[in-house]
């Protein structure tokens, strides 16, 4: 067999390949929009849900749940471009659970509980989502696929007359190669030129803000623009 009879069905499983990679990150890719818009969800529910509660327990999850939304969006966004997540808004998760107590017994406690699950759910959804999906060994193994199949079509071309021949495969070459870059960027949804924004827990911040001071307008919020704790 001459070295082209082998061209066609390699260039053939590198398209394949590259296709069902593709696939395999914009899935994880839209598992991660979906997890951060069911969290702001979840978060707006448990803020419309202590309206329920007495005016001190509403005062303290409706201020953690801002409080909560400002930390995931400035600190735990951008350490998830790295695939990693952070303690902070751990710190008013737990200030949820703790406000909690005080309700048991109360009709808002349970669906109260309900929204906070749902919440956390879709948070570890989403800091799960932001690890790469595809193991560093398949992708340098398309890499080294791509690689193969350049050279293979490359020796394949005429040595006379064969511009025609070198436009095609430069625009192959492009053209796999932004596919793989393609794949790289969406396999990191939290980073790169293709990114999930915060947008949605923006909006959720925005509305608890709203709801805070609508109701405790004299009242300081127990966080900074960060999401840190204020210092006495």
């Amino acid at each position: 067999m001459a070295v082209k009879d082998l061209v066609g069905p390699l260039l053939t499983m590198t398209v394949l390949l590259l296709s069902f990679v593709l696939v395999t990150a914009n899935g994880s890719y839209g598992k991660a929009e979906v997890a951060s818009r069911g969290e702001a969800r979840a978060l707006d529910q448990l803020v419309e849900t202590a309206e329920y509660a007495p005016a001190a327990q509403r005062a303290r999850i409706q201020a953690d749940a801002v409080c909560y939304a400002r930390a995931v969006r400035e600190q735990e966004w951008p350490a998830m471009s790295d695939g990693k997540g952070s303690a902070a808004p751990s710190v008013w998760s737990t200030g949820f659970r703790q406000t909690f107590r005080s309700l048991e017994g109360k009709p808002a406690f349970g669906m109260l509980i309900a929204a906070d699950n749902k919440r956390s759910d879709e948070r570890e959804e989403r800091l799960t989502q932001a690890t790469a999906s595809i193991p560093a060994a398949i992708f340098w193994f398309l890499l080294a696929t791509l690689i193969i199949t350049v050279a293979a079509l490359g020796i394949c071309l005429p040595r006379r007359n064969n511009r025609g021949q070198l436009i095609t495969l430069v625009v192959i070459t492009a053209l796999l190669t932004t596919a793989l870059c393609i794949i790289r960027d969406v396999d990191r949804p939290f980073g790169g030129i293709i990114n999930v924004e915060p947008t949605a827990i923006s909006e959720a911040e925005r509305q608890a803000t709203r709801d805070f001071e609508a109701n405790h307008p004299t009242a300081e919020l127990p966080c900074d623009d960060r999401g840190d704790r204020r210092t006495a």
